[in-house]
């Protein structure tokens, strides 16, 4: 078993979810690292499935397609070893025996990271939300046709 501290509270969970929409045979998963509180490693575990299963969805995209979000599992649950603050490590890797070239190789220049890219669409089925951009275009309909304050 892996060490678990007496007191961890927080646990890391790799959730996967399934996306399917009409018509489109391509199957979207996304893997989504969720933070859990947890009394124990059961308790982290109980409370991510509890979690998961609550994302089931259903609802119709743009095009009037049914999309179809399901939980289907953890791949993966990391205890949190320190309080959650600024350099609080979360979770880690050990990689035995590399090369220079190797662990040169796992660094990525900062123009590379994801939080450094520009967005972009998915090139996978539109699975975005009729209501949501429904009621999105609502709302901004509303503020474009409000009259602008007057002085008094």
């Amino acid at each position: 078993m892996a060490y678990i501290p007496k007191d961890a509270k927080w646990y890391l969970a790799a959730m996967v979810e399934e996306i399917t929409v009409e018509g489109d045979s391509r199957r979207i998963v996304h893997k989504n690292w969720t933070l859990i509180r947890g009394d124990s490693p059961e308790d982290a575990y109980r409370k991510a499935h509890e979690l998961g299963r609550k994302s089931d969805v259903s609802y119709d995209n743009p095009t009037g397609r049914l999309v179809q979000i399901k939980f289907r599992g953890l791949s993966g649950l990391n205890v949190i070893y320190d309080e959650l603050e600024h350099g609080a490590e979360l979770i880690y890797d050990e990689l035995l025996d590399l090369s220079e070239e190797d662990v040169e190789a796992l660094i990525v220049p900062k123009q590379d990271l994801a939080v450094f890219q520009p967005i972009s669409p998915s090139s996978g089925p539109d699975y975005s939300s009729r209501q949501v951009l429904e009621d999105a275009k609502r709302l901004m309909d509303g503020i474009s046709g409000e009259e602008a304050p007057h002085k008094t």
